[in-house]
């Protein structure tokens, strides 16, 4: 068997799902999203809670943005469909698990998840052994860029029409892309069919982030860079607005953690807020 079937999804895809776990075992209710499936794809055995990148409260702030992102793109996908939009790119999909835990888009929503040849792999199986499968609305996309893969070709292969408009996600991914790289995806999303949306997550420049989670942050920073993939890319809003206005955008918005957290977290009783270091562009052609 080639080293791709086998290999496990990264340490960050890991750790997204597990955090997403996480949530629904120690938080307080309501939880923001309800997903234990990435815990059951990982299947990490009976001490995870006990990895330091598990640690409540030194994960509090970080761990909580992977909600607020998650659920916001259900959010913007859900207004999608009602507007007519028919087809979902997920850039980066990693272990996402919203076509497991929203099958009512089955009928009106096709699924494109992009990742890595080894994590699809992976995934792919992982989903089969679960007995969740890969239904006819998923198509489970691997593309190599270091390859040479182009993403536009691989997604045409198995089925995504470009003449018809697509709500894109990008999230958790433009930190470890150069700028060229961002826009150059955006320039591809915005020559879309109108109608289309991206919504990217992007990080700040660490001046711009609130001082009680800048050494946590920096920590976070020296771990990436240590196993190999480091931050490249950080944003002000203005300058992430102004890429996807070059890229052919006609409509731009900026979503920050600030209103991520008012919209999401208002009124918890145990007072989750989301990082502030982490913000959302969402670009509609």
């Amino acid at each position: 068997m080639r080293e791709e079937q086998t290999r496990v999804p990264d340490d960050t895809a890991v750790r997204t799902a597990l955090w997403r776990a996480l949530h629904v075992q120690i938080d307080a209710l309501p939880h923001v999203v309800e997903d234990e499936i990435g815990l059951r794809l990982v299947a990490p055995g009976a001490d995870w809670r006990r990895r330091p990148d598990m640690d409540p409260e030194a994960t509090r702030a970080f761990r909580t943005s992977i909600l607020a992102r998650a659920r916001f793109i259900e959010d913007l996908i859900a207004e999608q469909v009602v507007q007519g939009v028919g087809q979902y790119i997920n850039l980066g999909a990693g272990l996402d698990s919203f076509v497991q835990r929203r099958p009512e888009f089955a009928a009106v929503l096709r699924v494109f998840e992009v990742d890595q040849p080894g994590t699809q792999a992976w995934k792919r199986r992982r989903l089969i052994e679960l007995g969740f499968g890969v239904p006819d609305w998923l198509r489970l996309v691997p593309v190599d860029f270091e390859a040479g893969d182009d993403l536009w070709q691989s997604l045409a292969a198995v089925g995504f029409d470009a003449s018809r408009p697509a709500v894109v996600s990008c999230a958790g991914v433009s930190l470890y892309l150069t700028r060229d790289a961002i826009a150059a995806t955006l320039r591809q999303v915005a020559a879309l069919a109108p109608g289309s949306t991206i919504a990217m997550t992007f990080l700040l420049p660490p001046d711009l982030i609130d001082p009680e989670i800048r050494e946590g942050f920096a920590v976070a920073e020296q771990g990436a860079r240590a196993r190999g993939t480091p931050f490249i890319s950080f944003f002000t809003p203005g300058g992430m607005l102004a890429l996807a206005h070059d890229a052919g955008f006609h409509d731009v918005r900026h979503v920050s953690a600030a209103m991520l957290g008012e919209r999401y977290f208002t009124g918890r009783i145990d007072g989750l807020c989301p990082s502030s270091s982490e913000e959302f562009l969402v670009a509609t052609v």
